[in-house]
């Protein structure tokens, strides 16, 4: 009937149809545009084939855990060699159970063990020193395991210096073993990293020039005058961006499996969970430098400052933390690349290690929030 007004629009589908628009619309610039292409598709794989050689790295005062079972003076001559050694943090544990527990939260690198039945055994004709690194970085590994037989050779060096006829009584035998990757290969240590500059690379640096670029051009102006609410164009520059950088993840990861077979012994529902809040926290960051520059090029260079250098040089995906100065590692807190190699190097290598993965998911969460949340009052400022 003619008297019948019309049947009134859900509340949100009006909301739901302007994001979707806008949506097509950023993706459509993004197929238009090659370069956007080339670095959310084609620069994954030329990344993981370029970083994916072994690199020779120094380490300082890597964490060590002692675990001594025999009071002889052979094998307090060792644990000396440990503990007044620059190169090693030796730190004293009760039990074999605690020093692992303590390796698979990260908290040291490496194990040397010393059996109850050491000194008899050194006087019988050999004894033995167990010697058990964590093989996340195979680099580091290596030259751990070297470090630390090293100081068991020094030592034995010295009790023969001093004429002591247990040690000459014969050789210590070391045993060694690597934790997570048996096969010492670089890759394991560097592909997992690669995928943080990866999403880092498409979450921010791409996301830098979106709305720098629709203030140069003045289409953003256009959509002062329709009913597009601040969150909705916050919601439209993501979410094709995001979608990139899940595609950008999945080659990583089949790569990674595949290319390198590096094992993903964590699950991928988890390593998916983790991989969207590093994401988020990426394209907030881009969004918000684009959202206050107004500048393409000036948006680009804070990017490239703020989130693609420290996440190679700041995040341990190259270099140990632990052997840079205490006000570098202090600044280090701040950057959500560290939180985020810690996750990828322990879902990738050690598994579902959950004191592990819950306290830095939990770090990048609320960078996520945060982010998104002075990304939406940036954009509202200049839409006011």
């Amino acid at each position: 009937m003619s008297g019948m007004s019309a049947q009134p629009q859900p509340p949100h589908s009006g909301k739901g149809r302007r994001i979707w628009a806008l949506v097509v619309k950023e993706s459509r610039q993004i197929f238009r545009d090659p370069s956007s292409i080339a670095l959310g598709i084609v620069m994954p794989v030329m990344l993981i084939v370029l970083f994916g050689y072994a690199l020779s790295l120094d380490v300082r005062n890597a964490p060590v855990a002692l675990v001594v079972e025999d009071g002889s003076s052979t094998a307090r001559e060792i644990v000396a060699s440990f503990t007044l050694s620059s190169t090693f943090d030796a730190r004293i544990m009760k039990s074999m159970a605690e020093a692992e527990q303590a390796m698979l939260e990260h908290r040291v690198e490496g194990i040397v063990r010393i059996r109850p039945d050491f000194g008899r055994r050194v006087a019988a004709g050999g004894g033995e020193v167990q010697v058990v690194v964590l093989g996340t970085d195979a680099n580091t590994a290596r030259i751990i395991q070297s470090y630390a037989l090293g100081a068991i050779r020094q030592s034995a060096q010295r009790q023969s210096a001093e004429g002591n006829p247990v040690v000459n009584a014969g050789p210590v035998v070391v045993q060694t073993r690597t934790w997570f990757n048996e096969a010492g290969s670089s890759h394991y240590f560097l592909v997992p990293g690669l995928i943080v500059l990866v999403m880092t690379l498409i979450g921010a640096f791409l996301t830098a020039l979106v709305m720098a670029r629709e203030w140069e051009r003045g289409t953003l102006e256009a959509l002062f005058v329709t009913p597009v609410r601040a969150e909705e164009i916050v919601l439209g520059k993501v979410i094709p961006y995001f979608v990139m950088g899940m595609i950008g993840l999945a080659l990583c990861v089949l790569a990674a499996r595949f290319l390198f077979e590096v094992p993903l012994r964590g699950s991928l529902a988890v390593l998916a969970i983790v991989s969207t809040f590093y994401l988020i926290v990426a394209l907030g960051i881009g969004l918000v430098a684009s959202s206050v520059t107004r500048s393409q090029f000036v948006a680009s260079q804070i990017a490239l400052l703020a989130t693609f250098l420290p996440a190679m040089l700041l995040s341990g995906f190259l270099f140990d933390l632990r052997s840079m100065p205490v006000a570098v590692q202090t600044i280090t807190y701040v950057l959500p690349a560290r939180y985020f190699v810690a996750l990828l190097q322990t879902l990738f290598l050690a598994g579902d290690i959950w004191s592990v993965i819950l306290p830095n998911a939990a770090v990048l969460a609320v960078m996520a929030v945060a982010l998104m949340a002075v990304t939406r009052a940036a954009t509202r400022k200049r839409l006011a």
